[in-house]
């Protein structure tokens, strides 16, 4: 081993969950592995840190994983993630909405009680609720093959197969044709409460949808389905305890870690991929293959500049669509807040919003330049699971604006002075703090006594801490049905290939998408075993 280069099995570019899984995999596997992220520590969009004040943890970006303790990772490697130190805490009430004029509503981990509850609110919306999640159970096996599953595989297409022969041709177009629909179409075809409807519809956000989206009914469903089965896990004491578990499990099993190294360029030739060359001229050598976890735009237009690649892909990706950006806010709160309801202290992640329609709006307000005038806002209380979190007594509140232009072209309230630039400012940040914090307190009227400290990352800021989050989108791309499962990041793609031989894209912006399930970690990692 020369002093300019390292020679690894798999060279992993990029430390987010999708890195870790697949790392870990590889490395329990055999495979010498290292992993290699630009910034001090690994986890990408997982992190935790005491923003506002000592003794308060906060997840700064994302939060929650029931995406993560309901896939295949984790059932293969619960003992090891265990033994590592990772341990979960939950709630039966994962999610709750607030509207604007105080009426609220929540979802427990109960069927039979949310059926009764949402009866009580609009007769028939309970047994309409019951009848979408017999339809997500009715069509499990496909659905979540086919937004789970490696898309161009065996296992897919025997599924499909299975579907074709039990239902026909009939059957599976039916399946296909619901499966587009959007969000809207389903609850008002379903509930008769807005209350009902504002529950779920702020959902689709999470999926990098808005609620009029094509295929974003079936994402609601689904998650409607996976709230009641999972609830809301987060990780005791901080997120940041899970990359640790990852790091270890690494670690123990020969895995090398390099933190603080910029990768500057994934090295060809012949159309193979040789190294991850760092910035300081340092060679990471693959022999079986390199793994970005990156951006689409960083990986082929920036690590890959200097690669023969195919114009027509070169094209596709530029071209590649981010999505709206992202606000975190975090609270440090001296007691809990009084919201309308007293079970609303319980609950995991709320929705303030006016309902499907506000919903819609904030997103085509967003979609279209401008600062939403009345945000959906994600409040999430992670103490009401974890005191660890904060000190004895104490909470934090985690606050999410999920509709929020990158670029900024106006705002839609016409209170918040606008530069010709349309860039994030400190200053655009902390007035739309105040709109949203203004909001919260006349739906709970102690905030501002309770309010200890607040820190706020504007949608640049979170790209500052993340480079792949362009814009502060923290989707890693559009997730319309154009840019999405087969055509995710180019059309074309065939699972996590590149066009470079020895070469994988894993990460949000390739199949199955963004969320904290380790999904495209997980696939690939099965293929390079």
């Amino acid at each position: 081993m020369s002093n300019t280069s390292q020679t690894f099995d798999f060279v992993i570019v990029g430390s987010g969950i999708n890195s870790l899984v697949c790392a870990a995999r590889l490395a329990i596997a055999g495979h010498k592995v290292a992993v290699i992220e630009r910034n001090d520590r690994l986890g990408g969009c997982i992190r935790t840190d005491e923003l506002t004040l000592p003794g308060f943890k906060h997840d700064t970006l994302s939060g929650f994983h029931p995406l993560f303790v309901s896939s295949p990772t984790y059932s293969e490697l619960n003992n090891e993630l265990s033994n590592a130190g990772l341990k979960y805490c939950n709630t039966p009430y994962p999610t709750g909405v607030i509207l604007d004029d105080g009426r609220s509503l929540v979802l427990e981990t109960n069927r039979q009680a949310n059926i009764e509850r949402f009866n009580s609110v609009a007769a028939g919306d309970g047994d309409a609720y019951a009848r979408a999640l017999a339809s997500v159970e009715k069509d499990a096996e496909l659905t979540f093959s086919l937004l789970g599953g490696a898309v161009w595989s065996f296992p897919t297409l025997k599924v499909l197969g299975k579907t074709f022969v039990s239902r026909g041709i009939g059957g599976l177009t039916d399946y296909f044709g619901s499966a587009i629909g959007n969000c809207r179409t389903w609850l008002e075809g379903d509930f008769n409460s807005e209350l009902v409807r504002a529950l779920f519809a702020p959902w689709v956000l999470h999926a990098g949808l808005g609620p009029d989206a094509s295929m974003s009914g079936l994402m609601g469903r689904v998650m409607a389905f996976s709230l009641e089965q999972l609830g809301m896990p987060i990780v005791q004491g901080g997120s940041s305890h899970f990359v640790a578990a990852f790091e270890a499990i690494i670690t123990s099993h020969g895995g090398e870690i390099f933190k603080g190294t910029h990768i500057d360029e994934i090295e060809v030739a012949n159309n193979v991929a040789q190294s991850a060359v760092a910035s300081s001229g340092l060679r990471y050598i693959g022999r079986k293959g390199i793994i970005c976890n990156v951006a689409p735009t960083q990986l082929y237009l920036h690590l890959l500049r200097n690669a023969s690649l195919d114009s027509g892909i070169i094209e596709q990706i530029r071209n590649y669509r981010y999505g709206r950006g992202d606000m975190q806010i975090h609270l440090a709160l001296k007691e809990p807040l009084a919201w309308p309801d007293p079970i609303l202290q319980k609950v995991a992640m709320l929705h303030i919003t006016p309902g499907l329609d506000g919903v819609s709006r904030a997103v085509n307000e967003a979609d279209c330049g401008m600062l939403p005038g009345t945000a959906t806002i994600v409040a999430a209380q992670p103490t009401a699971l974890d005191p660890m979190r904060a000190p004895n007594g104490k909470h934090i509140l985690w606050i999410q604006l999920q509709e929020l232009p990158r670029k900024i072209k106006g705002d839609a309230a016409g209170e918040i002075t606008i530069g010709s630039d349309g860039v994030w400012t400190p200053n655009i940040r902390d007035a739309y703090v105040q709109r949203i914090l203004q909001r919260l307190e006349k739906l709970a009227p102690n905030l501002r006594n309770a309010l200890l400290d607040v820190k706020a990352l504007s949608p640049t800021d979170i790209e500052k801490l993340n480079i792949n989050l362009v814009g502060g989108d923290p989707y890693c791309g559009v997730c319309s049905l154009d840019q999405f499962m087969l055509w995710r990041p180019y059309k074309g793609v065939r699972n996590h290939r590149t066009p470079i031989k020895n070469l994988t894209h894993i990460g949000a912006s390739t199949h199955p998408g963004p969320g904290l399930g380790g999904g495209s970690g997980f696939l690939a990692s099965e293929s390079l075993k």
